[in-house]
């Protein structure tokens, strides 16, 4: 008996040696795509103009200046203001479609989600054409004044709406109904039920929610570079001096600013984790949902109203797309998507982000799951599975324009071996991967988590190869949250802008991209046109895999042979 089961260890041992040496491997790939870039924006933040290295005295004379003062001044408010004016917005939005038994509920919950399809220049776009020079309603803002701090605020609710809903809607989402029923019992009303047990409940929520805000409306660039006029902020003042004048040390140091604020909201976030303790108990009975027809009546009109406000921003550029010209002749035409008229570079763009968002979602998928398997579900992932997961987690507290900095200072020097691939559109899928990568490892390793350890040692004890287990029986339960991983890769490769604006060149302009190539050259009707190609791309992808879910599941019951 020993002889014959001999091969059948060294065969096992081989696939793990196998899926450790590609554990390995993985964290490599991580080491290059998001470590090296970040320690390579600290070393050019301390080079002089002609490259010697000069220590801090960048940094400080960067500092110093008074034009980044006000920079960071005006993102700080810009920041402030939007997540004041987000919160509360998102969190009565949130209870409407958690606590109350509120008509369409999945229609409303679309519409808040509507803005994840689009960049972050379309509101931007929507808002000139709303309030304006040309604009419809543009004496609601007087003198131009929706080119700065107006705008920026408006446009930075739009784009990170949902993604403060998302938060609150799992903070709201559970409850103990016999916390609420005392509390009535003991006289309190609805005000006081919700200071004292609802928002404290919450309040991790809350406070990840407002971070998550904060950071997105600091680091992000395109609204404010579409609808910012002359206001500062940081984002764009790295941009200019980057692109505009070739200061790669100063935007190097504008980088770096531009990460703390990441840092302390991924901080935050962890600590918050660690201290949130179990919100609801085995013996909690559930909420039941609020069917006073006065609730319903005011949740309804409420959700209406919010909804609707991001369904004219979104439609608003859409429409633009089609009408001649805006707002004197409002006749149909598609004359905006013969791109060969205007710069930026049409059809070309359009092509390059969906070949950008194909390759980033077959790679970055098979890449996650792999190393979201290894490090969780082997034995000997060891200190390769602990590394990997650990800095899986970075790249959701560096923001994309601090990346692209980071690929450009790493990949473009001269002595680098991987110099050739910049330019190229094989570094865009990398950085798209790795700015995107902590979210998508996160699901993975969620959906791992729910699966018996059993599985391989089981599998192992039947002599059953590693590799047949993880095709034969992990894929195929996992895979709902495969195919979520796959659709947020795509849509986020689709509609970014700052993780690329350093990187693409006239062969691999993409479609955001062009999008502000176009507002910046005067043509915004192009602009909105190429937008609503965006937005329906990524409706269309979002289509695609709810039906390739629906139709892999109902034969995933082929796929799960006997071992």
């Amino acid at each position: 008996m020993t002889s014959l089961s001999t091969p059948r260890r060294l065969a096992a041992s081989r696939d793990e040696t196998q899926a450790g040496a590609l554990l390995w491997l993985l964290l490599t790939l991580l080491v290059v795509a998001v470590l090296l870039p970040l320690a390579a924006i600290l070393g050019q933040a301390m080079l002089a103009a002609d490259g010697s290295f000069v220590g801090l005295a960048p940094l400080r004379d960067t500092l110093a200046q008074p034009g980044l003062a006000r920079a960071a001044g005006g993102s700080l408010q810009v920041a402030l203001a939007t997540t004041a004016l987000v919160l509360p917005l998102a969190y009565g939005y949130a209870a409407a479609l958690t606590r109350v038994a509120l008509p369409g509920r999945a229609l409303f919950r679309l519409l808040a989600l509507l803005p994840l399809l689009a960049p972050s220049l379309l509101p931007g776009i929507s808002l000139v054409y709303l309030f304006g020079h040309q604009g419809l309603l543009k004496s609601w803002f007087a003198d131009g004044s929706i080119y700065g701090f107006a705008g920026i605020v408006l446009g930075e609710a739009f784009y990170t709406f949902p993604h403060a809903l998302m938060i609150l809607l799992t903070a709201l989402a559970v409850g103990d109904a016999r916390l609420y029923e005392a509390a009535r019992t003991l006289g309190a009303g609805p005000l006081r039920r919700f200071a004292t047990i609802t928002l404290p409940a919450t309040r991790y929520g809350l406070v990840s929610a407002a971070m998550v805000v904060f950071t997105l409306v600091v680091t992000d660039f395109g609204v404010a570079k579409v609808i910012g006029g002359q206001y500062p902020v940081l984002a764009v003042e790295a941009y200019k001096q980057v692109i505009g004048q070739q200061n790669f040390p100063r935007g190097a140091v504008i980088g770096l600013l531009l990460l703390l604020p990441a840092l302390l909201s991924f901080a935050v976030d962890r600590w918050l984790q660690r201290r949130q303790g179990t919100q609801v108990s085995a013996r909690a009975q559930p909420l039941q949902p609020l069917r006073q027809p006065l609730v319903r009546l005011l949740a309804l009109l409420y959700c209406s109203a919010v909804g609707g406000a991001l369904l004219v921003l979104l439609g608003t550029a859409i429409a633009a797309a089609f009408i001649q010209q805006w707002p004197y002749q409002l006749s149909l035409t598609l004359q905006h998507f013969d791109f060969d008229l205007v710069d930026g570079g049409g059809w070309l763009a359009f092509a390059n982000s969906l070949k950008l968002a194909l390759y980033t979602a077959l790679a970055g998928t098979v890449l996650v799951f792999l190393g979201a398997w290894g490090s969780s579900k082997l034995r000997t992932a060891g200190t390769a599975g602990q590394l990997l997961h650990a800095l899986a987690m970075l790249p959701m507290a560096v923001p994309g324009l601090v990346l692209g900095l980071g690929y450009i200072f790493f990949f473009n020097h001269a002595a680098n071996p991987l110099h050739g691939l910049y330019g190229t559109l094989a570094i865009l899928v990398l950085c798209s991967v790795a700015h995107f990568y902590t979210t998508a490892h996160m699901t993975a390793r969620t959906a791992l988590a729910q699966l018996d350890g059993d599985f391989e040692p089981v599998a192992a004890s039947l002599k059953v190869p590693l590799w047949r287990t993880l095709w034969r029986v992990t894929l195929p339960t996992c895979l709902p949250a495969v195919l979520d991983i796959a659709r947020d890769f795509f849509v986020s490769a689709m509609t970014t802008v700052s993780a690329v604006i350093f990187l693409y060149t006239p062969d691999t302009v993409l479609a955001a991209v062009a999008v502000l190539n176009m507002d910046d050259a005067g043509d915004t009707a192009a602009a909105a046109a190429m937008a609503t190609l965006i937005v329906a791309s990524s409706g269309a992808a979002c289509l695609l895999f709810a039906l390739l879910s629906h139709w892999l599941l109902a034969r995933s019951q082929r796929w799960r042979q006997p071992l």
